[in-house]
């Protein structure tokens, strides 16, 4: 089996309203989309949220990685993997390259897993065929206040989740602990509240002092209380509150995971497939975690990381975007989206790959290059 052509292309996927989180407000969600080829016939498709540089990542997967694969085989994900790697190191590591790695990487799985006509879960392990999700929201629009916030998780409680998480850190210290106070009321004291800061402190002086104040609350983690890179910095915080830090979702490839979690920056981590580098870092990192009994709990992209969540044993839980939120809206340009249960778990798909079918037409309606 040779790879015959990779393709990558961006889309744009306008909000019907501008959403914010702690310290940036987004008008429209892009992607880079990845297909890659074989000369049997065999597709795979990957995919990147691209944070405004989505065709930025499409042009380094044709330009600097597609001459790297045509004519090889796609089942060589390690080797294919490190030649990327290696054959980008000198601009790349993180960052825009690594998520068309990534794009790529996960293509490749899929094929891997169509060639072999497995599901994916089951090529990679197969822990369970139903996983735990939990519902992600709280994010702050100009007309939303303490009650339309509560109306939202309501809504999460209502439709089966046991755990939810919510932004903090757009306003005052003051103003969000009362934010996480009527969350807390509104769930019930035994049910799990995440917080997610998204970097917005910039010492850990300040992150303290807002974690403390969210003490009261019982929340089961806050997700990146000051930005990735100020790891000393997370780690004072993760040291110094009673509940732990959870990080990951913009870091690279398995090295910097090991650095977080051995510096004692984090007591969860959060890595996800379509940025760290693809399903194959994404299982290094994974594995490494079991080893030292660390949870994982990946960021965004159920489609693909329900299966991922499904093939290891420490994964704590799936995250999961309502579309009518208007927050993430990937589903708009996937065929037959995963959606969770009454109970919010979410069965895995069966069909060979990772049973993330794009839908043509909707890709063609927001394609952004052209």
């Amino acid at each position: 089996m040779e790879i015959d052509h990779v393709e990558s292309l961006p889309v744009a996927i306008p909000l019907e309203k501008p959403v914010s989180f702690s310290n940036r407000t987004l008008t429209y969600r892009d992607h880079a989309i990845t297909y890659v080829r074989t000369e049997s016939g065999l597709e795979g498709v990957g995919y990147s949220l691209g944070y405004e540089g989505a065709d930025l990542i499409a042009e380094a997967v044709e330009s600097l990685l597609e001459p790297m694969l045509v004519g090889e085989d796609p089942r060589d994900t390690e080797r294919l993997w490190r030649e990327m790697y290696d054959g980008t190191v000198q601009i790349g590591r993180s960052g825009l390259l690594l998520r068309a790695i990534s794009t790529i990487d996960i293509a490749l799985w899929d094929i891997k897993a169509k060639a072999a006509e497995q599901p994916l879960y089951k090529l990679l392990g197969g822990h369970a065929d139903a996983v735990p999700a939990y519902a992600s929201g709280g994010y702050y629009r100009d007309e939303k206040g303490h009650e339309g916030l509560r109306d939202e998780l309501r809504r999460y409680v209502d439709e089966g989740h046991d755990v939810v998480k919510m932004k903090v850190g757009r306003r005052s210290v003051s103003e969000e602990r009362a934010r996480v106070a009527a969350a807390r009321d509104e769930i019930g004291d035994d049910r799990t509240l995440l917080l997610d800061a998204n970097g917005v402190w910039s010492t850990a002086t300040e992150a303290i002092r807002a974690c403390r104040a969210f003490e009261p609350y019982d929340p089961y983690f806050i997700e990146e209380p000051v930005m990735i890179d100020s790891v000393e910095a997370m780690a004072t915080v993760n040291d110094a509150i009673p509940y732990p830090v959870a990080t990951g979702e913009l870091e690279g490839p398995r090295y910097d995971f090991e650095r977080l979690y051995s510096d004692g920056a984090a007591d969860v981590l959060q890595p996800d497939a379509t940025v760290c580098g693809g399903i194959t870092e994404w299982l290094k990192i994974a594995h490494h975690a079991a080893a030292l009994d660390v949870p994982i709990a990946p960021h965004y992209n159920w489609n693909l990381h329900a299966s991922l969540v499904g093939a290891i044993e420490n994964a704590l839980w799936g995250e999961y975007f309502y579309r009518d939120m208007d927050v993430k809206v990937f589903d708009d340009i996937v065929e037959e989206p995963l959606r969770p249960d009454d109970s919010g778990v979410i069965s895995l798909p069966e069909e060979p790959g990772h049973g993330v079918r794009l839908d043509e037409t909707a890709i063609e309606r927001f394609r952004a290059d052209g």
